[in-house]
């Protein structure tokens, strides 16, 4: 019996024994899984804390970068990206993706008052016009209204700043450098409605100073300053450099068009793009031009006293009696459609390549056009490529019919421009940015000399071909700087011209001075 019990009690014993160690060891288990699971948890909460600090670096990248591409963006893509944009109707219709638009920070400064802009000429003359006063409403740390357009002129174009760039793009590209708003604020607005505005034309050619000293005081004074003019306001010479790069961002960045004239403007570059390549010729030869300049050349007696009266008609057209023979031997004339022919030819330019003409209607019609067509068949015009459904919104809009062919001239593979107006000058620069492209420069004083002394026979054609090449070795577009004559700014190379400071020329292009 006794030997049962302690039989009985071993078993209690071990049974007890076994069920510690299998609790103690369960026990152990679970401290072991508490621990994996809290190095899990650890691991998990530091991959979070990687992947958050990643995202917030990589998006401030990204938002510094759009800044900065603001200015330089173009530089990269060269060709039609830089020319055209990307619009989100065109996206979609290719079935692109776009990625969502990451704003520039906006710019935080106290506002010194509001200017206001009526700019005056062509759509180039404008052009520029608009990206000086960019730059001077930033150093005067004032608010721009969108500019007025031009509407008086000899063009007499009705179009708004929004009928021909897109406003929006202007307004949101700039806001890291300067407040632009579409309009005043309501009380300033209706003050300026009832004429309680001070306006004036800033001096021609004026360096920055002269806006810090003499505008912007007005404008503390006033709170809104209106310029009437703005052709020519600000030096194209030793402003600070910043200055001179957001003149180079206004004009090659934030002056887009609308996607009506870019989706154009594009059409039409594929349809000379798919007969190969193709030279525009800014053949300057239009009623207005010659009224304006006095130059008559291989007009009849009907021709030259009609554009005499023309140019009588307009008071601001300050030059009445003008000698054309005197002008066009100085180089100042444009070249004819007769005198081109001959130029293009001695260039060597090929007989088959599409010629576009970047021009209005050219004075004296097929009469002056025949000999250049002789030469040069393949000659078309925005009017002979779209049909008239087409243009009809551009008609009568001549500075939307400008914007159609300041695109078409960018995409060229050679520009040649027969005048140095705003038109070639602008383009001549913006061609100069999209890395240099070809843009054949004439020097119309020489040519004008080899012509009349080949047209009397005094050069054979190879003696005059060889005087045309030689004279344009080194006017085709390449980096060169830009020509300075201190007190004589009318003389000088025009800052849009040749935008140097925000050119990067390559290694194998040296500089060069004109």
């Amino acid at each position: 019996m006794c030997r049962l019990e302690d039989k009985n009690r071993n078993k209690i014993k071990a049974r007890f024994v076994i069920g510690t160690m299998g609790l103690k060891k369960r026990l152990s288990e679970i401290r072991v899984d508490k621990f994996r699971n809290s190095m899990r948890s650890s691991s998990k909460m530091k991959m979070w804390l990687i992947r958050a600090t990643t995202t917030v670096l990589l998006w401030t990248c990204v938002v510094q970068l759009t800044a900065l591409g603001g200015t330089w963006g173009p530089r990269v893509l060269k060709g039609w990206p830089s020319c055209f944009s990307v619009d989100d109707h065109v996206a979609k219709s290719l079935d692109i993706a776009v990625p969502a638009k990451v704003l520039p920070p906006k710019r935080v400064y106290k506002n010194n008052g509001y200017l206001v802009v009526s700019c005056n000429g062509g759509l180039n003359q404008m052009r520029s016009a608009i990206c000086d006063m960019v730059a001077i409403a930033r150093y005067l740390n004032v608010t721009l209204i969108v500019p007025e357009l031009d509407k008086t002129s000899f063009w007499a174009d009705p179009s708004e700043f929004q009928d021909i760039f897109d406003v929006d793009h202007f307004i949101t590209s700039l806001r890291d450098e300067v407040r632009v708003l579409k309009q005043l604020p309501p009380r300033l607005k209706t003050r300026v409605e009832l004429g309680h505005v001070h306006t004036m034309p800033p001096v021609s050619w004026s360096d920055i100073s002269y806006y810090h000293n003499q505008i912007l005081p007005l404008i503390q004074k006033f709170k809104v300053v209106h310029l009437n003019r703005t052709d020519a306001r600000l030096a194209n010479n030793f402003q600070p450099l910043e200055l001179q790069k957001l003149r180079c961002r206004a004009n090659f960045d934030a002056l887009r068009f609308t996607p009506q004239i870019e989706d154009l403007g594009r059409r039409v570059v594929r349809l000379l793009r798919q007969n190969g390549p193709f030279l525009v010729l800014h053949l300057r030869y239009e009623m207005d031009m010659l009224a304006f300049s006095g130059c008559t050349q291989g007009c009849n007696t009907e021709e030259v006293e009609e554009l005499t009266r023309m140019r009588y008609a307009y008071p601001w057209w300050k030059e009445k009696i003008i000698n054309s023979e005197l002008k066009r031997k100085d180089g100042l004339c444009p070249l004819t459609p007769e005198e081109t022919a001959l130029t293009l030819k001695a260039l060597d330019i090929d007989r088959d390549i599409q010629i576009y003409i970047a021009a209005g209607e050219i004075y004296g019609g097929k009469r002056r056009m025949d000999s250049l067509a002789e030469a040069f068949p393949k000659l078309v015009r925005k009017e002979t490529l779209l049909g008239p459904d087409d243009l009809q919104y551009f008609q009568n809009h001549s500075s939307q019919m400008a914007a159609l062919d300041y695109l078409v001239s960018l995409e060229s593979d050679i520009f040649v421009p027969t005048y140095d107006g705003n038109m070639a000058k602008v383009v001549e620069g913006h061609r100069r940015f999209l890395g240099f492209k070809k843009t054949i420069l004439l020097d119309r004083r020489l040519l004008v000399e080899l012509i009349d002394k080949y047209t009397s026979g005094s050069l054979n054609w190879d003696e005059f071909s060889s005087g045309v090449k030689e004279a344009h070795a080194q006017r085709m577009g390449n980096p060169t700087k830009r020509l300075v004559i201190p007190d004589r700014p009318k003389e000088e190379d025009y800052f849009y011209a040749n935008p140097e400071e925000c050119l990067q020329p390559s290694d194998d292009e040296p500089l060069s001075i004109m």
